[in-house]
């Protein structure tokens, strides 16, 4: 179902609509990796759902177009719909997840869109779209299974071709499916020995689920940070492509995902939204074998909900050594809290809380339990002071 030749005229198509977006250099991602990142998070409408979308609407009939077209999306597939048939004159409805972030529907109101909030994830959001679709007529435009939306994604490939040469490996977010479907059968096309590494976040590996078991696995249960893959099964095409075209796929977890967002923020000025920074995550965390190679991360989107972009944040440093809470049993005397702090800083660390608990957990009635939160450098600054403290004769739980 998937032509080569399809995708260069979607690249033909969309060069008067898209950015081709930045190759940016990342060499703090991985320092044993020559780490490139194709910024995506850049794109108009902020993600790459924009170029399958608006090839798949250019290529519809002028009946289907006069109906009108319906898609559903965690998101960033709805602002690529909105924004395509917008600017195509033709109608658009949109079903969303009801928990999808305030920012996103907004934004795909704002593109021209009409929507429609269902309960659920993305997968009761589809459901609901076709129930649709066959009640008024509309054009269904699938988020991922579908060879013209795949041909639209598969456009990156091209472009990192053209970027990066001699590039040797390439690693891809995974929801559904269709981002890596397109640019590992492009890539592949093109030069068979690029290797093309998946990566899905734990909360919501149906598709590393799905290859390890050789059948589409459907999940009962999403749930992840990377609100844009939470994908339940895959897509029938997007599976028989990862089988063929994909020579890995691996999960990272919240932690490794909210440290990369950190990362990409911090050294990088990059902001990527969860199911963007998981490509980003697999390499500073070694989950892909991609050492001393010439490494492309695809940031595929940075449409992040401010509203939790704080606790991703924090959970971030935690993860990276730059936050830690050390629990420490003491004797409830004065100058106990003064002999901590004191080690602490010695040592270089910031105190930044503390609390008391004298709740009667201990065995000993004169005892409490000091918590006391610090920022830190990383984790070797962490293990020196807790060894410090235990030296110094304190007991930490």
């Amino acid at each position: 179902m998937l032509k080569l030749d399809n995708f260069y005229k979607a690249q033909f198509t969309l060069s008067r609509v898209i950015r081709k977006t930045p190759l940016e250099p990342a060499p703090r991602i991985n320092p044993e990796s020559e780490v490139y990142l194709k910024t995506e998070c850049l794109q108009k409408t902020g993600s790459f759902k924009l170029r399958g979308a608006y090839y798949k609407i250019s290529q519809l009939s002028d009946e289907e177009k006069a109906k009108g077209v319906i898609a559903c999306s965690a998101g960033n597939h709805a602002q690529g719909v909105a924004l395509g048939a917008t600017e195509m004159g033709i109608k658009s409805l949109i079903c969303l997840p009801a928990n999808a972030p305030i920012s996103k529907v907004e934004a795909t109101r704002r593109l021209g869109a009409e929507v429609c909030l269902v309960p659920g994830v993305y997968d009761d959001a589809y459901k609901k779209a076709l129930e649709l679709r066959d009640e008024y007529g509309y054009t269904f435009i699938h988020p991922f299974d579908d060879a013209n939306v795949i041909a639209g994604q598969g456009t990156i490939g091209l472009e990192l071709l053209e970027q990066l040469p001699d590039v040797e490996a390439i690693v891809v977010p995974i929801g559904g499916g269709g981002l890596i479907s397109g640019i590992a059968f492009a890539v592949k096309s093109l030069n068979p020995k690029v290797k093309i590494y998946g990566v899905q976040a734990e909360g919501a590996a149906s598709m590393e689920q799905s290859i390890v078991h050789h059948k589409r696995e459907h999940l009962k249960y999403v749930s992840t940070v990377a609100d844009g893959i939470a994908v339940k099964e895959p897509g029938v095409l997007t599976y028989e492509c990862c089988e063929k075209y994909v020579d890995e796929i691996v999960t990272v977890s919240e932690e490794e995902i909210c440290a990369a967002i950190l990362q990409l923020i911090e050294t990088e000025k990059v902001v990527a939204e969860g199911a963007g920074a998981v490509s980003v995550a697999a390499v500073m965390f070694n989950k892909v074998p991609v050492k001393g190679k010439k490494t492309v991360c695809v940031v595929s989107g940075g449409n992040i909900d401010v509203n939790i972009l704080n606790r991703v944040i924090n959970r971030g440093l935690v993860k990276s050594g730059r936050i830690c809470t050390f629990d420490i049993e003491l004797d409830d005397a004065p100058g106990q809290l003064v002999k901590v702090s004191s080690i602490i800083a010695d040592l270089g660390a910031n105190v930044t809380g503390v609390h008391h608990d004298r709740t009667p957990s201990m065995e000993k009635v004169t005892s409490c339990v000091l918590h006391i939160t610090c920022e830190t450098k990383n984790e070797e600054q962490i293990m020196a002071i807790r060894e410090e403290l235990i030296r110094q004769g304190l007991k930490l739980r």
